[in-house]
């Protein structure tokens, strides 16, 4: 009994093996499982006991051959799960119904193949990338997703708020909207994520931009409390004193933040200013 036990579960592993082939390296183990073994194998299991991850493998196969309408059919035996959605965005791809993707991917949610997306259309239109990616925002809220993960997705939504800023009228209302757009996208990612040195610097910068110098200086501090080793956060509480005619404070700043890291985009910045 023991023994045929063995011998089941090599066949199912070397089943496996076959119908990963493709992604294995040539002249191993994989590449020389015949594919019609691993084939029979598995529509063998399928008929005795059809679990998951034995229709999902077929329809990954079923997939892999370009024959989509039969991973669909596979796919759509399986439970739902993420997994199922994930399978069923990829399916809905080779079909080229890039919209139903989508909307299983958001279901998902496949951050990376959403954010893809959202990156894709903001080539064209950044409002565009910035609406997909919110429904990104509002998925992963709703799951009570990592707030990490969710700080990322605001700050991607930040970015791509003033990627259209940049594409208005300059000084226009549509793009001082904006602007405050993605001040808010930025902000809501030090929220979420406090300590971390990467959004209190973008939220300064935007803080910045928009002229409030009370509030970028209060990122750039919190930043370099975070993170004492950052030359941006130094070098940007010395753009701040140098725009409010403390130059021997910027001075000192940047001889700090030069310490840290000579090449940092706030150093090279505050440079500038310097040389004025």
């Amino acid at each position: 009994m023991l023994a045929a036990i063995v011998v089941a579960f090599a066949a199912i592993q070397l089943a496996s093996y076959a119908l990963n082939a493709a992604a294995a390296a040539p002249g191993t183990l994989p590449t020389r499982v015949p594919l019609a073994f691993g084939l029979a194998v598995y529509r063998t299991l399928d008929r005795i006991a059809p679990a998951p991850y034995v229709v999902a493998s077929l329809a990954n196969y079923e997939l892999s051959t370009g024959d989509a309408a039969g991973a669909l059919r596979e796919a759509i035996r399986l439970p739902a799960s993420p997994a199922r959605d994930e399978l069923l965005a990829r399916i809905a791809g080779a079909r080229g119904d890039e919209q139903l993707a989508l909307e299983y991917f958001l279901a998902a949610p496949d951050v990376s193949a959403v954010d893809a997306a959202a990156q894709a259309l903001a080539v064209r239109s950044p409002a565009a990338g910035y609406a997909h990616e919110t429904l990104l925002e509002r998925r992963l809220a709703l799951l009570t997703t990592h707030p990490d993960d969710v700080a990322e997705t605001y700050f991607r939504l930040g970015q791509l708020a003033n990627r259209q800023a940049w594409r208005e009228v300059p000084d226009s209302k549509a793009q001082g909207a904006w602007l405050y757009r993605g001040m808010h996208d930025f902000g809501s990612a030090v929220t979420l994520a406090p300590l971390s040195d990467k959004y209190l610097i973008v939220a300064a910068n935007q803080a910045m931009l928009l002229g409030d110098l009370d509030g970028a200086q209060r990122f750039f501090a919190r930043a370099a409390e975070a993170n004492p080793g950052s030359a941006d956060a130094v070098a940007g509480l010395g753009v701040i004193a140098y725009q409010r005619g403390d130059v021997a404070t910027a001075k000192n700043d940047l001889r700090r933040a030069s310490a840290l890291d000579a090449n940092s985009l706030m150093v090279r910045s505050l440079e500038r200013f310097l040389k004025q």
